[in-house]
């Protein structure tokens, strides 16, 4: 038994099953959702839907891309062999568990759930601390403490609402988009410029004007990072949107550094770009709402979730399925649509925080091109993910 799951390709890398996993899972939960907002589906939820919807988009759909890739990446910089076999299914299991028991939480348990569901961050957290520590790999141990900040930001949102406390609920949610948005100011930063590079040099362009300056670099991670603990004090707004302000220019400045525009021609790349020009937006919307500026609160964490979350997870799922199987790094057929899908998904759902377009129809069409885009990763990569590499 153990060698027949040795042999299966999917269980061969993290990145396999994995992405396989956020493909479908992201295409579940929205799709469920919408049914819920139009009276359509009844489930057994022991949450109310609001902040189910938000505990299964972070700590389901984007937790799902986070092991994937960092459990995969974690290979290249220690020259560990990667988690596969039965030890990957068993990772997997507890992910797939979780997931189960919160969309089934009123037919057990409040424990149980808690149990099952927080379990499955921790067990991560320390599988990446061991190789990290075993190979003297010191630097990415950030990602290790990031990691343990969002399995407590998961038990903050089960306190509260076993506790029925909103407020441990909204601390748990923002505190982990937050976390979520610092784990992408570092990844996104370390590799988007090495692409970028990578893949402009064949085309003539002067690569050497392509920085990616250690201040600047400094900045955009401390300053994405002060904003975590500054949510809790909300009697200072203005402090908030200085310091959201601040982060929004820094990581532009760290932006415009690393030539997006001439990565036009090049998909695989300019959706990384764009990935991370949503978090300056989502920076510029979060300091808006602090100095009351026409919109609410929320508006920056769709720009956040949808916008920044979404297209960098499909962009990295998208690269590095095709990197790791050995493929040429090229979008297969339609691959373009679900770069497109997805950021008309981001777009039509900022329009609808910011009531710029009407609820129901907005809902409807970012579901739409949301299922569009992760439909379209999942049946495309299927094969590239379940065969071995080329």
């Amino acid at each position: 038994m153990l060698k027949l799951l040795n042999s299966l390709t999917l269980l061969s890398y993290p990145f396999r099953i994995f992405f396989l996993a956020c493909g479908i899972y992201a295409i579940c939960i929205i799709a469920a959702w919408l049914a819920i907002l139009l009276g359509t589906l009844n489930l057994p939820l022991a949450w109310t839907p609001v902040y189910w919807h938000s505990h299964e988009m972070i700590f389901g759909v984007v937790t799902a891309a986070i092991c994937g890739f960092l459990l995969t990446a974690m290979c290249n910089w220690t020259g560990a062999q990667p988690l596969q076999g039965l030890g990957l299914l068993g990772l997997v299991s507890l992910w797939i568990a979780g997931r189960v028991v919160m969309w089934m939480g009123s037919h057990l348990p409040a424990e149980l759930v808690i149990l099952v569901d927080a379990i499955f961050l921790p067990i991560v957290t320390a599988y990446v601390s061991y190789i990290l520590l075993r190979h003297n790999n010191k630097r990415n141990l950030i990602l290790a403490a990031i990691l343990t900040l969002l399995s407590l930001c998961n038990l903050a949102m089960h306190a509260g609402a076993y506790t029925n406390n909103v407020y441990w609920l909204w601390a748990g949610e923002t505190s982990a988009l937050g976390l979520i948005a610092l784990i992408m100011v570092i990844i996104a930063g370390r590799i988007i410029p090495l692409f970028t590079i990578n893949g402009l040099r064949s085309t003539g362009y002067a690569v050497e004007t392509i920085k990616n300056s250690s201040l600047f670099s400094t900045l955009s991670i401390a300053s994405t990072a002060l904003l975590i603990p500054l949510n809790f004090f909300t009697q200072y707004p203005t402090v908030i949107g200085v310091v959201a302000l601040s982060a929004a220019v820094i990581n532009g400045v760290r932006l415009a550094q690393w030539a997006s525009l001439a990565t036009k021609h090049e998909p695989l790349l300019w959706i990384l770009h764009l990935g991370y020009a949503w978090i300056v937006i989502a920076l510029l919307l979060k300091s808006m709402a602090a100095f009351n500026v026409w919109i609410s609160p929320s508006v920056w964490q769709h720009a956040l979730g949808l916008g920044a979350m979404s297209s960098l997870i499909l962009g990295m799922m998208t690269r590095v399925s095709l990197g790791h199987t050995g493929r040429p790094l090229r979008l297969p057929r339609f691959g373009m649509v679900i770069y497109l899908a997805i950021s008309a998904a981001a777009i039509a759902r900022l329009l609808v925080a910011l009531s710029w377009i009407d609820f129901r129809i907005g809902l409807i069409v970012t579901t739409i091109a949301w299922i569009i885009a992760f439909g379209l990763f999942t049946i495309i990569f299927y094969p590239i993910l379940t065969k071995p590499r080329l």
